[in-house]
């Protein structure tokens, strides 16, 4: 897995200034294309990556990122009473999905501190990213940070990283650190009788909760070019298919009974996976959407809950997306804080950075612009 590292290494820096072009370039192209082929005249499509981010939205989520900003250490962490790698993880995916550039933009340093505290605390043999918190903490920790490393990757350019100004030493590049993680992941899977994961890298039991951030973190990483076995992707699908009931319920360790997270993890991790085919797949998107109103102020797990739904339906129905994000949307504009913070406290979610980085990653969905939000 190394050498496929130091191969895509050899061209990171083309890749990352190439990016962008090629994306207008193929916009451009698409664009002339439905011209000439007569469809213009048609529907146009539910989601354009062109359509306009509502004032509401960009107001919220800058003021979002502002506070993030501020309140970022200067290690690189944030503080939080479940601070930890997976916790940086998120309110680095927040600074990366705002939009800026993250190489020259206003949220370069703290991401590039962020990135690199994450990297600093893996485990060098493992790969593991196990957190402060340890105990129930620990594989939501590698979870987050694995997806937040496959965010970076490509996109982040990390050639200085370890050498310019305000870094320190050296480290582990982006896609090296992500292999680790990936192969930390996989080796765990392997362990497992159902090829799930639980807070303990060497756990036998399972949950659908902590599956998903692993899962996720490994998809994002797939997607980004890392290497992941099919076998571990499948199991993992075949997982949440044996924990979806009959009514399309995803159960939290178990068929069905589950909650509006697990739910959503899994209709999630099934679309993402490319396995909209799946009949448990078109059972719990149903289920989702006959459900998606309201649920915000009826959670005990809002923030954690608004993180997955929002991609969850994104991926399963666009419009239903729409309407539960125009409530979403309303809803924090109500109770955003003077500081910029669109959570008052942290609660049952984590601290006040954990909560407020779930959130704004729901909003995020508005942008598109992180890579696993793609459709």
């Amino acid at each position: 897995m190394r050498g496929s590292v130091l191969v895509r290494h050899s061209i990171h820096s083309r890749g990352i200034h190439s990016r962008r072009s090629q994306l207008i370039a193929s916009a451009l192209l698409a664009v002339v294309a439905w011209l000439l082929s007569g469809a213009a005249f048609a529907q146009l499509p539910a989601v354009r990556t062109g359509d306009p981010v509502p004032r509401d939205v960009r107001d919220l989520y800058d003021a979002g990122c502002r506070y993030l900003a501020r309140e970022q250490d200067p290690s690189g962490t944030w503080k939080d009473n479940q601070a930890g790698p997976g916790v940086t993880g998120m309110a680095m995916m927040v600074l990366l999905a705002s939009g800026e550039d993250p190489n020259h933009g206003a949220y370069r340093t703290q991401i590039r501190r962020a990135l690199r505290s994450i990297i600093a605390s893996q485990d060098a043999d493992s790969g593991y990213f196990g957190g402060k918190g340890g105990g129930h903490s620990s594989m939501y920790q590698h979870g987050f940070a694995m997806l937040a490393l496959a965010e970076a990757y490509g996109v982040v350019d990390d050639r200085t990283l370890w050498t310019e100004e305000e870094g320190s030493g050296t480290g582990r590049s982006t896609g090296e650190a992500l292999e680790l993680a990936v192969k930390l992941a996989v080796t765990s899977a392997k362990k497992n009788p159902l090829g799930a994961w639980r807070y303990s890298p060497d756990a036998n039991d399972h949950d659908t909760s902590v599956s998903g951030a692993i899962l996720m973190g490994l998809l994002g990483a797939r997607n980004a070019g890392i290497e992941v076995p099919d076998e571990t992707i499948d199991k993992a699908i075949t997982y949440f298919t044996k924990m979806t009931g009959p009514d399309g319920q995803v159960g939290y360790m178990g068929p069905g009974g589950g909650s509006d997270a697990t739910t959503s993890i899994g209709v999630l991790v099934m679309a993402i996976a490319r396995r909209k085919d799946l009949p448990k797949y078109k059972l719990a998107a149903d289920y989702l959407k006959k459900h998606s109103q309201g649920i915000q102020q009826q959670n005990p797990y809002p923030n954690y809950t608004r993180y997955y739904r929002a991609q969850a339906l994104f991926q399963a129905d666009v419009e239903a997306w729409q309407q539960w994000n125009e409530g979403l949307v309303q809803e924090l504009k109500g109770q955003r804080q003077a500081d910029g913070s669109v959570v008052a406290q942290g609660g049952p979610d984590g601290g006040a950075i954990a909560s407020n980085s779930l959130t704004l990653l729901a909003l995020a969905v508005n942008f598109r612009f992180l890579p696993i939000y793609e459709r």
